[in-house]
């Protein structure tokens, strides 16, 4: 096999430097005469060995590119349009200015540096593919064709800078390519693989079969790939999710032409004439009835543009009538009008392969009936097709969502924030979230979170002697061990928080008590010094001799106000027991 530069840039890890060389050594230990696992549609070739595809569809299609062709076409038929409107629709909620989708990195344990930084490439992604825009296009070009191929390009003087543009490939100019080479088992002289090598062969006219000379080898880590996940029986190409529907579709176009082709032959009534030929020979009675029936089968015509008459003969065969001769001793020449069809009306045939055509693409038969009214209303009234498709929808955008999962990886990669092997590991934990517009799961949701709580309602005068708080969060409420952990962890944290706040309230109320007058007379006139207290005395021993009774009203209202202050005191601090006694409860019941 030879050695080909691929076009493009690789991401060194240790996959590309086993296929560089290393995995002989490695292979000397690990044997495995099983080909690599194709999720991925990739053409399989052994050394020397040329793979052509051939997928033989009711004798139409032969290869991938007939395939992605007729998926194309059958898109732009009205029903099937309707029903990829709405699966794109249901999948990608476009409200406004907002993203269709925001990324979840909160089970991914990392520092809030790399969380940042993985959500700041994250929208940088979203921009350069003109997600907030596009989306919808790009899903529905992803689910009609079962493929998407983005072309990485980057700078490569300056690969730190990262994914500089992506640009779409037509998935019909580009295919999937993995080479093995084999080798003997000295022990065993069986088949073992030694190099496994990938890359993409893309040409400008089309990819037919998968022999290196077709067109240019491309880097893996140069080209984006996202598929469907379904495969042919062989596992060698891949499916659209349309597949299922081309013989409903067939069957419904064939029973509509049916049906129309019935009605034009059979609505109009047609007359029936028995011409009596007497005892004339076989060969005069048929010019006898030829002549009547050019008689009065005569259609005559003004032309408006010349003004002559002419004679215009041109009858389709569907509605002519029936000329029948009949011998003397019968009836005489009689005229019958045959009646047309009775039956025209029904079309449960075709409404029977319109709905076979929408359960292939697993949408609700309700959604045929255009007049139906949309209500939201409870988990009761949902009904089990609706609940269905929204799990399918669900796995569409999870498989969609690879697409954002390839292009973090060469991000992420080339600018240093992780290595490819730490985002295989990443990846695992973050999820991305699409805005839904189907509410089914949160009525669900809230349906079965009232539910619980009206059994544990009824379950608590027990709890603690029939059954204990572990029981009813286990089989009551349904909370797991990590569940329960980070819930009590929550609730001890928030009763922190109270007696903090509870004690910052209470030195406010304190400091906010104003004190009284004759107190802060009195502090004055113990700091004062001696000499002035005397003459105080002496001049408040004269005027109380004068105002006996101001003095009197003054020494009440000291009392009055260090009585308030006394029960201020009190009740701030039998509230703050109170609080500090209910907490002390919950943590012993809990």
């Amino acid at each position: 096999m030879a050695n080909w530069k691929l076009f493009g840039f690789q991401i060194t890890n240790e996959k590309t430097k086993k296929q560089e060389g290393q995995q002989d050594a490695k292979n000397i230990t690990e044997k495995s005469f099983a080909l690599p696992q194709n999720d991925d549609g990739a053409v399989t070739l052994q050394t020397g060995a040329y793979f052509g595809t051939y997928v033989d569809l009711e004798g139409v299609v032969r290869n991938e590119i007939e395939l992605i062709t007729r998926y194309r076409e059958m898109a732009m038929q009205p029903e099937l349009e309707t029903a990829i409107d709405d699966i794109v629709n249901e999948a990608i909620v476009m409200q406004g200015h907002t993203q269709p989708l925001t990324i979840n990195l909160d089970d991914l344990k990392q520092p809030d540096l790399i969380k940042k930084k993985i959500r700041e490439e994250f929208y940088i992604v979203l921009k350069m593919l003109n997600f907030g825009n596009m989306g919808s296009e790009l899903f529905r070009r992803w689910y009609i064709d079962g493929r998407m191929f983005y072309h990485v390009i980057i700078d490569e003087s300056r690969p730190r800078d990262g994914i500089k543009e992506l640009r779409y490939i037509d998935p019909r100019r580009i295919r999937k390519v993995r080479e093995i080479q084999k080798t003997k088992d000295p022990a065993t002289a069986a088949d073992i693989i030694r190099t496994v090598r990938e890359y993409y062969l893309y040409n400008e006219r089309g990819i037919i079969g998968a022999h290196s000379n077709l067109g240019m080898r491309i880097a893996p880590d140069s080209v984006i790939n996202v598929n469907s996940g379904l495969m042919d029986s062989r596992r060698a190409m891949v499916l659209s999710y349309l597949h299922k529907a081309i013989k409903p579709l067939n069957q419904l176009r064939m029973v509509e032409d049916a049906t129309v082709i019935y009605r034009l032959s059979r609505a109009p009534e047609r007359r029936v004439f028995y011409i009596d030929v007497g005892n004339l020979p076989k060969v005069k009675a048929e010019q006898y009835l030829r002549d009547l029936m050019v008689k009065y089968r005569n259609k005559l015509v003004y032309d408006s543009n010349t003004g002559e008459i002419r004679d215009d003969r041109k009858h389709l065969s569907m509605l002519e009538d029936f000329w029948l001769p009949r011998r003397e001793g019968g009836k005489g020449t009689e005229i019958q009008t045959l009646p047309g069809g009775q039956n025209l009306g029904e079309m449960e045939d075709v409404k029977y392969f319109e709905r076979k055509l929408y359960k292939s693409l697993s949408i609700p038969i309700s959604r045929l009936e255009m007049q139906q009214g949309f209500s939201i209303g409870r988990t009761s009234e949902i009904t089990r097709d609706e609940l269905k498709f929204s799990k399918f929808v669900f796995r569409l955008r999870n498989k969609f969502s690879t697409l954002f999962d390839e292009a973090l990886r060469v991000q992420l990669s080339l600018k240093g924030i992780c290595t490819v092997e730490e985002w295989d590991n990443f990846k695992e934990n973050i999820y991305y979230d699409f805005i839904t517009d189907n509410n089914f799961d949160e009525l669900k949701k809230a349906e079965l979170i009232q539910n619980r709580i009206s059994v544990l309602s009824l379950a608590d005068p027990y709890i603690g002697k029939y059954f204990s708080i572990e029981w009813a969060r286990k089989n009551i409420l349904n909370q797991t061990d990590d569940e329960v952990t980070e819930i009590k962890k929550q609730i001890e944290d928030e009763q922190e928080e109270m007696i903090e706040m509870a004690q910052k309230q209470a030195e406010i109320a304190q400091a906010s008590i104003p004190q009284a007058p004759q107190v802060q007379q009195q502090d004055d006139q113990n700091n004062s010094t001696a000499p002035i207290a005397s003459q105080q005395d002496d001049q408040a021993s004269q005027a109380n001799a004068n105002t006996t009774p101001q003095n009197g009203t003054s020494s009440d209202n000291s009392a009055l106000d260090s009585a308030v202050n006394q029960q201020l005191k009190i009740e701030q601090k039998s509230n703050l027991n109170n609080i500090l006694r209910i907490i002390k409860d919950r943590r012993n019941v809990l």
